[in-house]
């Protein structure tokens, strides 16, 4: 679940906090990536018709390996290094959420036979999605086949996204790619959500930044926890009648969690007995995450006779593809080792971020000018002498140049490539 409503929150209360961007706008960066989060995707969409998933000869379901191998190839095409995350033992305050997700995920089997037996399509396909599960027979798939497509692979003592926030405030990846918000929670200075979604749909990746997040909300971090934790998250309950907006606010006529709770209405607002939000701020401030000095991150060739033996024999994968495939995964990361932007060398600057221009060409477009409109440079002064092409007087408007009042004469200089 993540954090219930923040999405929605952040676009109404700071959305200069948030921005669309292409895939390839991450050329060159490296991105933690929420691997559990995107198995689970794969499970519910790749391959998927009402009860029918992708499986190979044995049986086996294979739609987690197949969403994995292609959408990774995918970023690698887009010139992204990702680095898969995995989740470890979750943390005892999330037995109560893993504990209501195996009821929920019990009544949708009762649900879907229900729907099976009278043949009901639509809710076929709703309730068998709420079945799947990443088992950890899934998870090891994955990290076997990362690991043979040449990709790093992270094993996170606890909560994937704690420790992908982790590597983030590092400065070890550029950001988290995950669709749960609490990586925010945890830290991570920068989220994209939908970047592991299907081309086909044609989704732009959405990035926060925590940053700016609390600059346009006016909180500070401790405040900001204090705002998931009232909107509700994993690890406590809810407090019923509060959702995001009553959360924020709370937290800024009160300023704290503890002058809330002091503050608040008991009689509308019922607060659940012995209700441990000191322990779950303590979580989000300092989750349990790999404290070692990770080795260096790095991305190889692919093991094309690993992958063949494991994709193709194991699971049935088509050679002809597969092998193409792998051409791909090659063509990918010696096409960045080559030099564009030495994105496999080290991280790029990100292209949402205005660069200098220097010497940058424009056409002069007026019906006033003599000659026809060509590229050539600006200059611009208030005791600028024409030089080649003339001049021609135009309003400071045209320029951007606000604070001055009159004219500049622009003149045109040639250039050449």
């Amino acid at each position: 679940m993540g954090i219930k409503g923040l999405t929605k929150l952040l676009a109404d209360n700071a959305p200069k906090a948030m921005k669309e961007q292409k895939l390839e706008s991450y050329f060159g960066q490296r991105i933690a990536v929420d691997a559990s989060m995107s198995i689970y995707q794969f499970l519910v969409v790749v391959g998927r018709k009402g009860t029918q998933m992708l499986t190979n000869e044995a049986g086996d379901v294979t739609s987690h390996l197949q969403g994995m191998f292609y959408r990774t190839i995918r970023l690698l095409e887009a010139g992204i290094k990702p680095v898969y995350v995995f989740d470890g033992k979750p943390p005892d305050l999330k037995k109560q959420e893993l504990a209501k997700r195996f009821s929920k995920r019990a009544d949708a089997l009762e649900d879907l036979a229900v729907a099976i037996a009278s043949q009901n399509r639509e809710d076929i396909e709703k309730f068998s999605k709420r079945t799947v599960k990443v088992t950890q027979q899934h998870n090891e798939d994955c990290k076997k086949l990362l690991r043979l497509m040449g990709v790093p692979v992270v094993e996170a003592p606890s909560e994937a996204e704690a420790q992908c926030a982790a590597l983030c405030k590092a400065g070890k990846v550029y950001a988290v790619a995950s669709e749960d918000m609490d990586s925010l929670t945890f830290g991570a200075p920068r989220l994209l959500r939908h970047l592991m979604d299907p081309s086909s749909r044609k989704v732009p990746v959405m990035e926060f930044e925590i940053f700016k997040i609390l600059e346009e909300m006016n909180l500070d971090m401790n405040q900001f926890i204090d705002l998931c934790i009232l909107s509700g998250c994993d690890y406590c309950e809810s407090i019923r009648g509060i959702g995001g907006l009553t959360a924020l606010k709370l937290i800024r006529q009160h300023g704290s969690m503890e002058n809330i709770l002091g503050n608040i209405n008991k009689q509308r607002y019922h607060i659940p007995d012995n209700w441990p939000y000191k322990e779950v701020r303590l979580l989000f401030k300092e989750p349990i995450v790999s404290t070692e000095e990770l080795p260096e991150i790095k991305w190889t060739a692919p093991n094309e006779e690993g992958l063949i033996s494991f994709l193709v024999n194991e699971n049935g994968f088509n050679i002809d593809r597969v092998t193409k495939a792998i051409e791909n995964i090659k063509a990918a990361k010696d096409k960045s080792s080559q030099g564009r932007l030495e994105s496999f060398l080290k991280p790029a600057k990100h292209l949402s971020v205005p660069a200098k221009r220097k010497g940058s060409k424009c056409t002069l477009q007026s019906p006033n000018l003599a000659f026809k409109p060509m590229a050539v440079s600006p200059q611009a002064s208030a005791n600028f002498r024409p030089r080649l092409l003339g001049s021609v007087r135009m309003p400071t408007m045209a320029l951007g140049l606000k604070n001055l009042k009159q004219p500049l004469r622009v003149g045109c200089l040639p250039t050449w490539s």
